[in-house]
């Protein structure tokens, strides 16, 4: 009887840590529910348009004071700008000031190098269709960023002075889903409002 007593109390005393790591606390594990996202994709359906003026955009980052984190991407010929004959090589930009110039105040592309700009640049898209950014919560160079809000930016010249910005506040410590855009137009132009369209952000 005595042996059966014992073996009773010794496999109540096995259960109680099972039970106490029974807290209720959710893991941290990697389906997004108990810890924030990882990256933000952000992504936008382009149609390239016909003739200069146009087809220029950037993509980028700012914290809660408004400062560029990092610019994710901005067209070639926005900082590049375009060398035909015998013209002096000229920021684009500089050339044709409707080139993004929210994203120039804001990226304070005077003071950059053109070796900074290289940094962030790519090529013009040449034919039309979906294009994905995807920032992995670093900044320009490569260091991981505070946790803390956030404001994602889409800016596009449609048309000479007619550009389009849409922007979104999210935190860093925020679960995985779409965040909201609002889209701020300068001037309207019918024949290039779909350069851009579709424009998402999504946290992952």
């Amino acid at each position: 009887m005595k042996k059966v007593i014992t073996a009773i109390i010794v496999t109540m005393l096995l259960a109680i840590p099972a039970v106490a790591l029974n807290t209720g606390v959710p893991r941290q594990s990697g389906d997004g529910l108990a810890q924030g996202a990882r990256t933000l994709e952000v992504s936008f359906n382009y149609q390239r348009q016909q003739g200069p003026g146009s087809n220029q955009y950037a993509v980028w980052i700012e914290n809660e004071k408004g400062e560029v984190v990092k610019t994710l991407f901005v067209t070639s010929f926005t900082t590049k700008g375009r060398v035909r004959g015998n013209e002096q090589p000229m920021r684009g930009y500089i050339k044709r000031p409707a080139c993004v110039p929210t994203w120039v105040k804001a990226a304070k592309a005077n003071d950059l190098t053109d070796q900074q700009l290289d940094a962030v640049t790519g090529a013009t898209p040449q034919a039309s269709g979906t294009q994905t950014f995807t920032w992995d919560f670093t900044d320009q160079q490569g260091k991981a960023v505070q946790k803390g809000t956030y404001k994602v930016f889409v800016e596009a010249t449609l048309f000479n002075a007619s550009t389009i910005t849409y922007s979104g506040t999210f935190s860093t410590q925020t679960k995985a889903g779409n965040v909201a855009l609002t889209s701020q137009l300068t001037e309207p132009d019918e024949k290039h409002k779909d350069m851009l369209t579709d424009v998402k952000a999504t946290l992952q």
